[in-house]
Protein backbone atom coordinates (compact mmCIF):
# COMPACT_ATOMS: atom_id res chain seq x y z
CA UNK A 1 0.00 0.00 0.00
CA UNK A 2 1.48 3.40 -0.95
CA UNK A 3 2.48 5.71 1.86
CA UNK A 4 0.17 8.61 2.64
CA UNK A 5 1.48 11.98 1.47
CA UNK A 6 3.61 13.53 4.22
CA UNK A 7 2.26 16.56 6.02
CA UNK A 8 3.81 19.84 5.02
CA UNK A 9 6.05 21.73 7.43
CA UNK A 10 4.91 25.00 8.97
CA UNK A 11 5.05 27.55 6.12
CA UNK A 12 6.57 30.02 8.56
CA UNK A 13 9.71 27.91 8.95
CA UNK A 14 12.84 28.89 7.06
CA UNK A 15 14.15 25.70 5.42
CA UNK A 16 17.00 27.33 3.52
CA UNK A 17 19.67 25.88 5.82
CA UNK A 18 18.13 22.48 6.47
CA UNK A 19 16.93 21.52 2.99
CA UNK A 20 19.43 21.12 0.15
CA UNK A 21 18.85 20.04 -3.44
CA UNK A 22 21.07 17.58 -5.26
CA UNK A 23 21.29 19.80 -8.32
CA UNK A 24 22.73 22.62 -6.18
CA UNK A 25 25.56 20.56 -4.68
CA UNK A 26 29.14 21.25 -5.78
CA UNK A 27 31.25 18.50 -7.32
CA UNK A 28 32.93 17.23 -5.24
CA UNK A 29 30.65 17.82 -2.27
CA UNK A 30 32.47 17.55 1.06
CA UNK A 31 29.81 17.19 3.78
CA UNK A 32 32.27 18.33 6.44
CA UNK A 33 32.14 21.82 4.92
CA UNK A 34 28.33 21.89 5.03
CA UNK A 35 28.03 22.55 8.77
CA UNK A 36 28.81 25.65 10.83
CA UNK A 37 30.60 23.67 13.54
CA UNK A 38 33.41 21.20 12.74
CA UNK A 39 32.85 17.59 13.67
CA UNK A 40 32.55 14.09 12.23
CA UNK A 41 29.69 13.63 9.76
CA UNK A 42 27.37 10.64 9.61
CA UNK A 43 25.07 10.01 6.64
CA UNK A 44 21.62 8.46 6.62
CA UNK A 45 20.47 7.02 3.29
CA UNK A 46 16.68 7.25 2.96
CA UNK A 47 15.58 9.41 5.89
CA UNK A 48 11.82 8.90 5.46
CA UNK A 49 9.96 10.81 8.19
CA UNK A 50 13.22 11.84 9.83
CA UNK A 51 13.00 10.15 13.23
CA UNK A 52 16.60 8.93 13.22
CA UNK A 53 18.04 12.20 11.94
CA UNK A 54 16.19 14.41 14.41
CA UNK A 55 16.87 12.12 17.37
CA UNK A 56 20.55 11.65 16.55
CA UNK A 57 21.12 15.36 16.05
CA UNK A 58 19.50 16.16 19.42
CA UNK A 59 21.46 13.45 21.25
CA UNK A 60 24.91 14.11 19.73
CA UNK A 61 25.74 17.80 19.71
CA UNK A 62 29.38 17.14 18.82
CA UNK A 63 28.55 15.26 15.60
CA UNK A 64 26.96 16.36 12.35
CA UNK A 65 24.29 14.40 10.50
CA UNK A 66 23.33 14.48 6.84
CA UNK A 67 20.25 12.79 5.43
CA UNK A 68 19.41 11.91 1.82
CA UNK A 69 15.83 11.37 0.71
CA UNK A 70 14.62 11.07 -2.87
CA UNK A 71 10.99 11.89 -2.10
CA UNK A 72 10.57 15.66 -2.09
CA UNK A 73 7.71 15.66 0.42
CA UNK A 74 9.57 13.55 2.96
CA UNK A 75 12.75 15.58 2.54
CA UNK A 76 10.78 18.75 3.29
CA UNK A 77 9.04 17.08 6.23
CA UNK A 78 12.35 16.16 7.85
CA UNK A 79 13.90 19.53 7.06
CA UNK A 80 10.91 21.15 8.75
CA UNK A 81 11.44 19.07 11.88
CA UNK A 82 15.11 20.03 11.97
CA UNK A 83 14.27 23.71 11.44
CA UNK A 84 11.63 23.62 14.18
CA UNK A 85 14.22 22.14 16.54
CA UNK A 86 16.81 24.74 15.44
CA UNK A 87 19.23 21.86 14.82
CA UNK A 88 22.40 23.25 13.27
CA UNK A 89 24.15 19.87 13.20
CA UNK A 90 21.75 18.17 10.77
CA UNK A 91 20.74 18.87 7.17
CA UNK A 92 18.66 17.11 4.49
CA UNK A 93 19.42 16.57 0.82
CA UNK A 94 16.64 15.87 -1.65
CA UNK A 95 18.26 13.62 -4.20
CA UNK A 96 19.54 10.21 -5.24
CA UNK A 97 21.84 8.58 -2.66
CA UNK A 98 23.48 6.31 -5.20
CA UNK A 99 24.58 9.25 -7.32
CA UNK A 100 25.58 11.46 -4.40
CA UNK A 101 27.60 8.78 -2.61
CA UNK A 102 29.20 7.38 -5.75
CA UNK A 103 29.82 10.53 -7.75
CA UNK A 104 29.92 13.58 -5.46
CA UNK A 105 31.36 12.61 -2.07
CA UNK A 106 35.16 12.59 -1.67
CA UNK A 107 37.12 9.71 -0.17
CA UNK A 108 36.98 9.07 3.60
CA UNK A 109 34.66 11.99 4.37
CA UNK A 110 32.13 10.18 6.59
CA UNK A 111 32.40 8.89 10.16
CA UNK A 112 29.40 6.60 9.78
CA UNK A 113 26.57 5.59 7.45
CA UNK A 114 23.04 4.42 8.26
CA UNK A 115 20.71 2.51 5.92
CA UNK A 116 17.46 1.63 7.67
CA UNK A 117 14.66 -0.37 6.07
CA UNK A 118 15.50 0.34 2.41
CA UNK A 119 12.86 -0.45 -0.17
CA UNK A 120 13.07 -4.20 -0.96
CA UNK A 121 11.85 -3.83 -4.57
CA UNK A 122 10.09 -7.18 -4.55
CA UNK A 123 9.69 -7.79 -8.28
CA UNK A 124 12.62 -9.52 -9.99
CA UNK A 125 12.80 -6.88 -12.72
CA UNK A 126 13.13 -4.19 -10.03
CA UNK A 127 15.91 -5.82 -8.01
CA UNK A 128 18.51 -3.64 -9.73
CA UNK A 129 16.99 -0.68 -7.87
CA UNK A 130 17.95 -2.04 -4.46
CA UNK A 131 20.28 0.46 -2.85
CA UNK A 132 22.38 -2.15 -1.01
CA UNK A 133 24.08 -3.46 -4.13
CA UNK A 134 27.74 -4.42 -4.34
CA UNK A 135 28.45 -1.29 -6.36
CA UNK A 136 26.84 1.02 -3.82
CA UNK A 137 28.50 -0.75 -0.90
CA UNK A 138 31.91 -0.39 -2.56
CA UNK A 139 31.32 3.37 -2.86
CA UNK A 140 30.03 3.46 0.71
CA UNK A 141 33.32 1.91 1.79
CA UNK A 142 35.19 4.53 -0.23
CA UNK A 143 33.55 7.49 1.54
CA UNK A 144 33.78 5.98 5.07
CA UNK A 145 36.84 6.48 7.23
CA UNK A 146 38.74 3.45 8.51
CA UNK A 147 37.12 2.11 11.66
CA UNK A 148 33.76 3.80 11.04
CA UNK A 149 30.53 1.80 10.93
CA UNK A 150 27.94 1.06 8.28
CA UNK A 151 24.63 0.25 9.96
CA UNK A 152 22.14 -1.90 8.04
CA UNK A 153 18.66 -2.69 9.37
CA UNK A 154 15.83 -4.31 7.44
CA UNK A 155 12.66 -6.31 7.97
CA UNK A 156 13.45 -8.51 4.93
CA UNK A 157 15.77 -11.40 5.83
CA UNK A 158 16.57 -12.28 2.21
CA UNK A 159 17.60 -8.68 1.48
CA UNK A 160 19.68 -8.59 4.68
CA UNK A 161 21.59 -11.74 3.71
CA UNK A 162 22.06 -10.44 0.16
CA UNK A 163 23.44 -7.11 1.44
CA UNK A 164 25.89 -8.73 3.85
CA UNK A 165 27.15 -11.04 1.10
CA UNK A 166 27.61 -8.05 -1.22
CA UNK A 167 29.49 -6.13 1.49
CA UNK A 168 31.81 -9.10 2.04
CA UNK A 169 32.60 -9.24 -1.68
CA UNK A 170 33.83 -5.65 -1.64
CA UNK A 171 36.63 -6.62 0.77
CA UNK A 172 36.16 -3.27 2.51
CA UNK A 173 34.28 -4.33 5.64
CA UNK A 174 34.94 -6.57 8.62
CA UNK A 175 32.55 -9.40 9.47
CA UNK A 176 29.23 -7.91 10.59
CA UNK A 177 28.42 -7.57 14.25
CA UNK A 178 24.81 -7.85 15.36
CA UNK A 179 23.16 -4.76 16.82
CA UNK A 180 20.77 -5.58 19.64
CA UNK A 181 17.36 -3.95 19.83
CA UNK A 182 16.98 -1.58 22.77
CA UNK A 183 13.85 -1.50 24.89
CA UNK A 184 11.94 1.69 24.02
CA UNK A 185 11.59 4.17 26.87
CA UNK A 186 8.72 6.03 25.22
CA UNK A 187 6.49 5.81 22.15
CA UNK A 188 9.04 7.27 19.73
CA UNK A 189 12.17 5.72 21.21
CA UNK A 190 12.93 3.75 18.06
CA UNK A 191 15.60 4.17 15.38
CA UNK A 192 12.99 4.97 12.71
CA UNK A 193 9.21 5.11 12.33
CA UNK A 194 9.43 1.94 10.28
CA UNK A 195 11.22 0.12 13.08
CA UNK A 196 8.49 1.24 15.48
CA UNK A 197 5.74 -0.04 13.21
CA UNK A 198 7.50 -3.35 12.60
CA UNK A 199 8.28 -4.06 16.25
CA UNK A 200 4.84 -3.08 17.49
CA UNK A 201 3.45 -5.59 14.99
CA UNK A 202 5.66 -8.27 16.58
CA UNK A 203 7.68 -8.79 13.40
CA UNK A 204 11.45 -9.43 13.24
CA UNK A 205 14.13 -6.90 12.32
CA UNK A 206 17.61 -7.90 11.11
CA UNK A 207 20.40 -5.56 12.22
CA UNK A 208 24.15 -5.41 11.61
CA UNK A 209 27.04 -3.00 11.92
CA UNK A 210 29.99 -3.38 9.53
CA UNK A 211 33.33 -1.80 10.37
CA UNK A 212 35.33 -0.20 7.55
CA UNK A 213 38.66 -1.98 7.12
CA UNK A 214 41.92 -0.21 6.13
CA UNK A 215 41.59 -1.67 2.63
CA UNK A 216 42.13 0.38 -0.52
CA UNK A 217 38.80 1.61 -1.89
CA UNK A 218 37.68 1.92 -5.53
CA UNK A 219 37.91 5.33 -7.24
CA UNK A 220 35.07 7.80 -7.17
CA UNK A 221 32.57 7.24 -9.95
CA UNK A 222 32.04 9.95 -12.52
CA UNK A 223 28.50 9.69 -13.79
CA UNK A 224 25.75 11.86 -15.21
CA UNK A 225 23.19 13.01 -12.63
CA UNK A 226 19.98 10.98 -12.81
CA UNK A 227 16.84 12.54 -14.19
CA UNK A 228 14.89 14.50 -11.62
CA UNK A 229 12.20 12.29 -10.12
CA UNK A 230 10.18 14.88 -8.23
CA UNK A 231 9.31 18.55 -8.32
CA UNK A 232 12.16 20.92 -7.44
CA UNK A 233 12.34 22.24 -3.91
CA UNK A 234 10.77 25.59 -3.22
CA UNK A 235 13.84 26.77 -1.33
CA UNK A 236 17.44 26.44 -2.54
CA UNK A 237 18.47 23.20 -0.90
CA UNK A 238 20.10 19.76 -1.49
CA UNK A 239 18.09 16.63 -0.81
CA UNK A 240 18.53 12.90 -0.54
CA UNK A 241 17.68 9.45 -1.77
CA UNK A 242 15.17 7.62 0.26
CA UNK A 243 13.07 4.55 0.28
CA UNK A 244 10.42 4.45 -2.40
CA UNK A 245 6.93 3.22 -1.59
CA UNK A 246 7.16 -0.36 -0.39
CA UNK A 247 4.95 -2.80 -2.23
CA UNK A 248 3.20 -5.41 -0.13
CA UNK A 249 5.45 -8.47 0.32
CA UNK A 250 4.51 -11.79 -1.24
CA UNK A 251 2.74 -14.15 1.18
CA UNK A 252 5.83 -16.31 1.72
CA UNK A 253 8.04 -13.39 2.73
CA UNK A 254 9.51 -12.86 6.20
CA UNK A 255 9.33 -9.09 5.94
CA UNK A 256 7.67 -6.53 8.15
CA UNK A 257 4.83 -4.26 7.07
Amino acid sequence: MPRRPPRRPDPGLDLSFHLLAQEDLPDPFDPRAAFPEPGPVELEVGSGKGLFLTSAAAASAGRNFLGIEIAHGYARLTAGKLAAAAARNARMIRGDAGFIVGSLLPDACLAGMHVYFPDPWWKARHRKRRVLSEGFLAQAGRVLTTGSLLHIWTDVEEYFDEALAAAERTGLFAAPSEEAASEPRHDLDYRTHFERRTRLAGLPVWRAALERLPTAAPPRQVTTPPARTSAPAAAPTPTAPAQSDRAAPPPASDSGP
